[in-house]
């Protein structure tokens, strides 16, 4: 397969693009060719800082133009077609490349991919999902941004792409799922809840009923559902604790010797716990339920970050997810109309 990689896309781009591009060739031998979207002069100048690009089956396609991460999504698209996005997201609809990876601006590859990949058949609206860690491992929560306000068909739709994305990337087999509310009971919360909780006990395999925000840590459920603006503030919430962690453990330990040989003692289960809150391991996630692959990295992505996002791109078209989602909500479309 093909996958295109904004060069452009990030708070370090392109070094750290290139080297993520690197990365993932070097660790899948080669297997798929990588394709560039950027300027090709710093790109090139950033390969022979590296290596040989062609020898890795890695190439390049100009893009003059970049939307940087404070644009308005909307304004950006219209006046810079050229933009490494644009042309990137253009290539995936025209079956060029099989999918498109950027650590650049959410809104504007979020909107670009609708644009130009459309929706999948049955899905009212796409939405993106992130990893939490929990007591009992990971958690995915989706929506964390992409729809702000939701009716319960979104929620229910949302917990069907995230079950199947999560079975089949990351062999959660039958994964639970909870909606997010302010109690358990079936009557809590306000009439999207209500509405949303009815449909989704009634037709979603694994449904466990509503979940507290306290539930989401203790890994009570392997998805947790919910809009995007309460599923953003719960994920820049969660990004925030290893850093508030990290300080407190430093700020601790003192000159004491038993506090300094105490320290080392839990240093190992301390780098486990980072490693866990540490977005790098995932890399990206997609853009659930457009009609092709399309991969968000976080901003400040690293080529390690890069990397896994690469390869969450590869099995998004190995597993042929969005077939699977395709076909499930064909299925079950009369009970969610």
């Amino acid at each position: 397969m093909r996958i295109a990689l904004d060069a452009m896309g990030g708070d370090f781009a392109p070094q750290t693009t290139v080297e993520g591009a690197y990365l993932y060739q070097k660790e899948t031998k080669n297997r798929n060719e990588v394709v560039l979207i950027g300027d090709e002069k710093l790109i090139e100048d950033q390969c022979a800082k590296i290596g040989d690009c062609k020898e890795h089956k890695i190439s390049f396609v100009h893009a003059e133009e970049i939307i940087g991460m404070n644009e308005s999504p909307t304004e950006a698209l219209k006046s810079k077609k050229k933009s490494s996005i644009s042309i990137g997201l253009e290539l995936h609809k025209r079956g060029e490349v099989d999918a498109f990876v950027s650590a650049g601006n959410t809104g504007a590859q979020m909107a670009a991919s609708l644009l130009s990949l459309g929706r999948i058949s049955g899905v009212n609206r796409p939405a993106i999902g992130s990893f939490i860690p929990s007591e009992k491992g990971l958690v995915f929560l989706i929506d964390v941004g992409a729809n702000s306000d939701c009716k319960p068909i979104n929620l229910m739709q949302f917990g069907i792409m995230g079950g199947i994305f999560v079975d089949h990337i990351y062999n959660g087999t039958n994964p639970t799922i909870g909606l997010l509310n302010i109690g358990e009971e079936e009557k809590k919360g306000n009439e999207l809840s209500q509405a949303a909780h009815h449909l989704m006990k009634k037709n979603l395999r694994g449904f466990k009923g509503n979940i507290e925000g306290r539930d989401i840590l203790k890994g009570k459920v392997d998805i947790v559902v919910c809009d995007g603006f309460v599923g953003n503030i719960i994920l820049k919430f969660a990004e925030s604790v290893m850093g508030v962690l990290t300080k407190s453990f430093r700020r601790n330990i003192g000159s004491n010797l038993f506090t300094n040989l105490g320290a080392l003692l839990v240093k190992p289960a301390f780098s486990e716990l980072r490693r866990n809150y540490d977005y790098e391991e995932y890399g990206g996630v997609p853009l659930l339920g457009v009609n092709g692959i399309s991969i968000i990295c976080h901003g400040s992505s690293s080529a390690k970050a890069i990397k896994n996002a690469m390869s969450v791109a590869e099995r998004m078209s190995v597993k042929n997810v969005n077939k699977h989602i395709s076909e499930t909500l064909k299925i079950r479309g009369e009970n969610l109309s």
